[in-house]
């Protein structure tokens, strides 16, 4: 079980924001979650990979990719406050769910 967060390189986001972004991913998908699920991810280990992707293009695909498979997903807008536009689309949490399932949507992405 993990969980894997997906971040825009494109936005050349400073590494403070994209740390900030990917852990607003995180937790906005385990605030979701019910009770059994996420004790099944704590029991795991609570694995997590952060994979990169070149566009909000690739980022979006992969949401709906994650939510055509039922699968926890969290995708973030930033509010704009400090270094990008307001809605801009930055990161994404898929899961935690099965390593087999998370695989098929994110197993070809590099890792950050």
């Amino acid at each position: 079980m993990k969980q894997i967060i997906v971040i825009r390189k494109d936005l050349k986001m400073r590494r403070g924001k994209e740390i900030a972004q990917g852990a607003h991913a995180a937790v906005g998908v385990v605030l979701e979650l019910d009770k059994t699920a996420l004790k099944k991810w704590q029991v795991s280990g609570m694995k997590k990979i952060c994979c990169q992707v070149n566009s909000e293009e690739e980022l979006l695909t992969l949401h709906t990719m994650a939510m055509e498979a039922n699968i926890p997903c969290y995708l973030v807008t930033d509010a704009g406050l400090t270094e990008l536009p307001e809605s801009t689309i930055t990161c994404l949490a898929i899961g935690p769910d099965n390593d087999e399932l998370m695989d098929n949507i994110t197993g070809n992405l590099s890792l950050y």
